[in-house]
């Protein structure tokens, strides 16, 4: 394994994690019960959740559509990618350009396992086992130095997944999002939203709940200003940050983000 910290390979049932919660959200059946009952808690409190991973799911589907079709971008590193889908990014990006090239990247050894599974066809896409924060070690795995050229420009996506990584100087959203965004050329792409409420009540509920049930695989619920932050240096493509349901949406009756007591909130920027 090329990280810098030892992960787990083992599943745990009894610990929710994010991406099987997400993965319930969606529809899927890679999740157990103790994901199942965490939605179902979480869901008292913040009854959009379902809502909000589906259009989550679908900003990040026109998103990369949009990066390969009108931006030519061929080559996609997903830091938590979590679990397999439907029309999940390799499938998008390589239904417009058959030869695009995709590095998924989680911690979840379920993802891992899954992942794999679906890709052993596929030359053009890998499976890292990481933590999204160990960027030296996702940037010189070998699965990554074969499959993208950093020289060149590349889509490099945190969707859904900075609320799970706490405050940290060196390791916090910010650093990461700065440690990344350095090592990429020019017209090079950074997607990136989060989990955020400007009440201060569910920021504290929803943090500490996930916290709790993750077992300390969390960060936090953070607010729009922190989440603009990440984005200082990039150009912000159009139209801007915002809540997610409303970037670039396909028509008029898409679906909308239904309440606003917390929201996926986020965006697009290009390396200059």
């Amino acid at each position: 394994m090329h990280t810098g910290k030892q992960l787990s390979t083992s599943i745990d049932a009894t610990v929710p994690t994010a991406a099987r919660m997400y993965d319930h959200y969606l529809g899927g059946k890679d999740n157990y019960a103790a994901d199942r009952a965490a939605c179902e808690e979480l869901d008292k409190v913040v009854p959009s959740t379902r809502r909000l991973a589906v259009n989550n799911r679908r900003f990040l589907q026109r998103a990369v559509r949009t990066l390969a079709a009108e931006y030519g971008i061929r080559q996609f590193l997903d830091h938590g990618s979590g679990l397999p889908t439907q029309d999940n990014v390799h499938q998008v990006a390589q239904g417009i350009n058959p030869d695009t090239h995709v590095v998924y990247v989680d911690n979840d050894p379920m993802v891992l396992v899954h992942g794999r599974a679906l890709l052993e066809q596929d030359q053009r896409t890998a499976v890292i086992h990481a933590d999204m924060r160990e960027t030296d070690a996702i940037f010189s795995h070998p699965e990554t130095q074969r499959l993208i050229d950093f020289s060149q420009p590349v889509a490099v996506l945190f969707n859904s997944v900075m609320h799970c990584i706490p405050d940290s100087e060196t390791d916090g959203p910010l650093a990461l999002a700065r440690r990344v965004a350095d090592r990429l050329a020019p017209g090079s792409f950074m997607l990136m939203c989060q989990l955020v409420s400007e009440d201060p009540e569910v920021r504290r509920f929803v943090t500490d709940f996930m916290g709790q049930v993750t077992q300390g695989h969390w960060g936090r619920v953070r607010q729009e200003k922190d989440v603009a932050e990440l984005f200082e240096g990039l150009e912000i493509l159009d139209p801007g940050l915002v809540e997610v349901s409303t970037w670039r949406p396909d028509s008029e009756v898409a679906p909308r983000q239904l309440t606003q007591e917390w929201i996926e909130f986020g965006g697009v920027g290009r390396i200059r």
